[in-house]
């Protein structure tokens, strides 16, 4: 395959996939550097296999049709690396069904998952990605982290085609000095951690990619944490973009706090260990509960 030629795939979508929310969690950054949606389509700009490539992913009401094409020359992938992104990033293999029947009967909650039934977590096209975006995202407003993920995206300047630029890779960003990274507006802790992480995934101690396959679950949480501001909602925020683990306790996170609060009806703030208790009861789903409760609230991180 020549760098002009496009990998395509079309994909069957399940009878309950919700397209309208997977668009939306692309198209929340408004300037639209690395994923432009259009209507019923969107691009997005990625780096695979360290070459810069467009995937263009255009959805009917049964299938979705994908073309990935690479902006110099051709990666590694065949249709089945490709049929196995399309999955990854659209959440197939999410078990959403299991968690519906389980809990649609629910005093507090059975209505919300009527509402929104065939909810899935979008995935970041990369565990990567996942994972920067996480630390770019540490206790800060979705405003800020997505200001911050667009200087990242300018700052690295990876072209895609399309007009679209890449979000960047772990090459990428080890590659950029941390004084560019300030002048960004990173934060000092977050500038090491990048960059931190970004080495170490080129060095092999942490083998995110490799980590896909297997999903070592425990092996990740313990790797993670073993770096400087890392944190569990870092870690458990990764675990769900990044490899569709559903299980995560996101009761730290302030979105689903204040979205919690609505659907219990309660006049008092939902402090973290409230939502942590809550939420146990909903093992092994507690992660997919948190994006309804978001989706509840239209705040998608």
């Amino acid at each position: 395959m020549t760098p002009a030629e496009a990998l395509p795939c079309t994909l069957a979508l399940p009878a309950n996939f919700r397209v309208a929310e997977l668009l939306a969690f692309h198209r929340r950054d408004s300037q639209a550097l690395a994923e432009r949606v259009e209507a019923q389509q969107l691009r997005k700009g990625l780096i695979l296999h360290g070459e810069p490539a467009c995937l263009q992913l255009e959805f009917d009401t049964t299938q979705v049709h994908a073309e990935l094409r690479w902006q110099h020359r051709a990666g590694h992938a065949d249709d089945g690396a490709l049929a196995a992104l399309l999955r990854h990033l659209l959440g197939l293999q999410q078990d959403i069904e299991g968690f519906e029947a389980r809990h649609g009967g629910h005093p507090q909650l059975g209505a919300l998952l009527a509402r929104q039934r065939g909810l899935r977590v979008a995935q970041a096209a990369t565990p990567f990605e996942a994972l920067s975006w996480a630390i770019t995202g540490q206790q800060i407003s979705l405003a800020a982290a997505l200001s911050l993920r667009r200087r990242l995206i300018l700052a690295c300047g990876v072209a895609a085609g399309h007009g679209l630029l890449c979000y960047p890779d772990a090459r990428a960003v080890a590659a950029l000095p941390a004084e560019t990274l300030r002048q960004a507006g990173f934060s000092a802790s977050k500038t090491r951690t990048l960059q931190s992480v970004a080495q170490q995934v080129l060095d092999g101690t942490l083998a995110l990619d490799d980590w896909l396959q297997t999903r070592p679950i425990e092996v990740i949480r313990q790797r993670l944490l073993a770096v400087r501001g890392i944190g569990p909602w870092t870690v458990d925020y990764t675990l769900l973009r990044g490899y569709g683990w559903l299980d995560g306790s996101l009761h730290g996170d302030a979105a689903v706090r204040r979205a919690l609060q609505g659907l219990l009806g309660s006049t008092q703030r939902i402090e973290a260990a409230q939502a942590q208790d809550w939420l146990a009861a909903f093992a092994p789903w507690r992660a997919l509960l948190a994006a309804h409760l978001w989706a509840m609230s239209s705040t998608a991180a």
